[in-house]
């Protein structure tokens, strides 16, 4: 378990460095839109660097409260990929654009429940996903997701 989080951990740290280049310093920019929660500490909901966009972890938090959802697995993907959406938007994509996901859920009981979510999200788009288990997440949440895209040129 612990080998499998840190491989994806990795993966998406070597795809973000990828989409950063070498030009870290001034060539990136953030995105920030009310669709999503605003970030509460030193990160952006999302990064744009070198025709890549990296978003940060979207916990199931209401954008105008900042409050968790209250409800299923159904309803907290739901808000999340909304979240999500809301980010890509903001920088001018679509989540057809998406390349590489990464879900961190408290209990893969849950699984197909944010599956079935997802899957309806993305319709017939099929980005490459990682999913793994994890101890625990940010405060009250069990489902934290990632994107990583190709921006339109």
């Amino acid at each position: 378990m612990k080998g499998q989080l840190f491989r994806s951990c990795v993966a998406a740290l070597l795809l973000t460095l990828m989409a950063a280049g070498h030009a870290l310093a001034g060539d990136t920019k953030t995105v920030a839109v009310t669709g999503a929660p605003k970030a509460g500490g030193p990160y952006s909901q999302g990064v744009i660097a070198n025709g890549f966009l990296s978003t940060t972890g979207i916990l199931a938090r209401d954008p105008a409260t900042n409050n968790f959802v209250e409800g299923d697995m159904m309803v907290q993907a739901a808000r999340v990929f909304d979240s999500l959406e809301a980010i890509f938007k903001g920088a001018g994509a679509s989540l057809k654009d998406v390349v590489k996901v990464t879900v961190y859920m408290t209990d893969l009981a849950d699984f197909a429940k944010m599956n079935e979510v997802m899957a309806a999200k993305f319709a017939d788009h099929k980005p490459a996903r990682t999913t793994v288990q994890v101890a625990k997440l940010s405060g009250a949440a069990t489902l934290e997701v990632d994107f990583i895209a190709i921006l339109p040129k």
